[in-house]
């Protein structure tokens, strides 16, 4: 188990998106190059794309940054987010629901 003071610095980030009808494809392949790019990100850990098996226009993220301060700053500044953002506008149902969460326990295996 990861010590506390190490577990709170792990901030989990939580984007669920809709895909327009017939976009889900596309969407998933326009997460996918902007994920490449922030995998060079300063403080990002990971990020785990999830689809809906019932409805594939859900499509979920799961991330973890270290920083928080970094995450609502300087990487929704970044050139390739916001390339993404004026590039979904036709792939996308509207906004992602975004929230954050802080790791306070890991528990595995």
């Amino acid at each position: 188990m990861i010590p506390n003071k190490i577990q709170k610095q792990i901030m989990v980030v939580l984007v669920k998106y809709k895909a327009l009808p017939g976009k889900s494809e596309e969407a998933i392949a326009g997460l996918t190059t902007l994920i490449e790019k922030v995998l060079e990100e300063p403080y990002f850990v990971s990020i785990r794309m999830h689809l809906d098996p019932k409805d594939p226009h859900n499509l979920f993220l799961y991330e973890e940054w270290k920083d928080a301060g970094y995450y609502n700053g300087d990487h929704r500044k970044t050139p390739h987010l916001m390339e993404f953002i004026r590039n979904s506008k036709e792939l996308l149902a509207g906004p992602p629901e975004i929230t954050q969460w802080e790791t306070i326990k890991v528990f595995t295996a």
